[in-house]
């Protein structure tokens, strides 16, 4: 990869650790074409705890110009629908007031994302990018660094610590990559200052679509309308994020691990669907929970909370960063493959349709509970997606079409879908960072889960009532 020295740049030093900066091309800089510098969003949907937006304006100031900040609003996007783009539209909404709020403009525009950056960089210096995992995602930004004629520093903000300086290969487990992870959070969890930028945004640029009318917006996209959106339980935004970690830390914090494992409480803090956009910063979340008193909220219960936003979320970005094949059933460890192919002719009954899923319509009340929450929130207790997991692969014909319902369900209703954690978490039920089990049927060697395990450590039936609730207010 390219330095800061072969693009125009060696004098300059920047606040943001080198290590989560990567050059992606070798263009130099030409100031005389260049009318300002472009920072192209698409990850990090925010305007505060951005790397990538702080290193834009230090970089925008050192060149003497204004800071334009450019998005790309595709309908294509892969598996999205009328859920996600409502959620990830309320965010860039506030998105973009925040950041005029500190004299930058932001323009969101129709297509291509990566269309979308190279028509606006004709006019820029230079293009900083955040930083994507899954493979589209990738592509995107290797595209926009092939074609334009400027350079294009990518920037890694929505991990605690970056993906290269933990670990060059896919880790086996959480077990593995905790300590490597330990040894470089004080390095890397530094608060980022925020900058002001120097000169005023450019004049005559187009403003791009209109966040004010969402709705307008949506009908002009023609996204998939075949899930409702959740507002009545997520409505996006960092200020939305924000309330709701407040929230978690006074209200539920106190009781966070020892209800790890009991859906029928809401003691968790519900931020998946805002780290999965952007829409706030683990970096973040991991300063203000450290700022909470330990006599307040007890040692076992921060550490059981830090230990799911950094140690169990950064193995999944660490999982889709190595594992290409992430997405599919050849992710699958070979000894579980080999267990499931052994038990793949094991009777499955019942044995669902796929249709029969999604409409939650089993034997299994508690099954049928997760599924109701799941289409009606966007969201699930993870103790019960493990749970909902499990059976899918008890009630499908194989094992290989088990976990492709798995993701389809998965990514369509879910509001944080089709992001890191999702894919971890469904390999996961194959036995991805797990380890061998006693062998059983239709399972092998993989881990079971049973519904006499929801009775005995849970209230599992309270969680029942609780959906019924749910899906009344919804």
């Amino acid at each position: 990869m390219a330095q800061y020295a072969d693009i125009g740049l060696a004098s300059f030093q920047s606040i943001v650790s080198p290590r989560r900066i990567i050059v992606l091309n070798s263009r130099r800089i030409d100031q005389r074409r260049g009318r300002f510098v472009l920072y192209w969003m698409q990850q990090s949907q925010r305007a505060a705890h951005n790397h990538a937006l702080e290193h834009a304006i230090e970089l925008a100031n050192h060149l003497k110009q204004p800071l334009q900040v450019v998005f790309g609003l595709t309908a294509d996007y892969p598996e999205a629908n009328l859920r996600h783009f409502t959620f990830m539209l309320q965010g860039l909404r506030e998105t973009q007031a925040a950041l005029a709020a500190r004299h930058i403009t932001m323009a969101v525009r129709l297509g291509d994302p990566a269309e979308v950056a190279l028509n606006e960089a004709r006019a820029a210096s230079l293009i900083v990018c955040d930083r994507g995992y899954l493979r589209h995602q990738v592509a995107w930004r290797k595209r926009v660094a092939e074609a334009t004629k400027v350079p294009v520093i990518r920037v890694e903000s929505d991990v605690v610590v970056p993906v290269a300086v933990v670990s060059d290969k896919a880790e086996y487990a959480a077990r593995t990559i905790r300590p490597k992870l330990k040894r470089h959070i004080e390095t890397y969890g530094q608060p980022l200052p925020e900058l002001s930028v120097k000169k005023a945004a450019p004049s005559g640029l187009p403003s791009g679509e209109d966040l004010d009318d969402i709705d307008t917006l949506l009908a002009k996209l023609k996204v998939d309308t075949s899930v409702a959106p959740v507002t009545r339980f997520f409505r996006g935004g960092t200020s939305e994020a924000v309330a709701r970690f407040e929230r978690f830390i006074e209200e539920r914090l106190p009781h966070y691990n020892a209800h790890s494992n009991q859906p029928q409480t809401d003691d968790v803090s519900g931020l998946s669907p805002y780290l999965h956009f952007g829409q706030i910063s683990p970096l973040y979340l991991a300063h203000r929970i450290g700022q909470v008193p330990t006599k307040r909220a007890g040692q076992a219960n921060i550490d059981a909370y830090l230990e799911q936003l950094i140690v169990r979320r950064e193995l999944a970005i660490n999982f889709v960063s190595y594992r290409k094949d992430y997405d599919s059933y050849t992710v699958i460890p070979e000894w579980a493959r080999q267990s499931l192919a052994k038990h793949a002719s094991d009777k499955r009954d019942p044995c669902y349709t796929l249709a029969q899923l999604e409409k939650a319509k089993t034997h299994d009340d508690y099954w049928n509970a997760a599924m109701l929450e799941m289409v009606h929130t966007g969201f699930m207790h993870n103790y019960m997606r493990m749970y909902w997991g499990k059976k899918i692969i008890e009630w499908s014909p194989s094992p290989k079409e088990a976990f492709e319902r798995t993701l389809y369900l998965n990514n369509k209703y879910f509001l944080d879908g089709r992001d890191p954690n999702s894919y971890a978490s469904v390999a996961w039920l194959y036995g991805v960072h797990d380890r061998g089990w006693p062998e059983r049927p239709i399972f092998g060697k993989v881990r079971y889960m049973a519904a006499s395990g929801l009775e005995r450590k849970c209230d599992i039936k309270a969680y029942v009532k609780k959906i019924e609730t749910h899906i009344n207010m919804a």
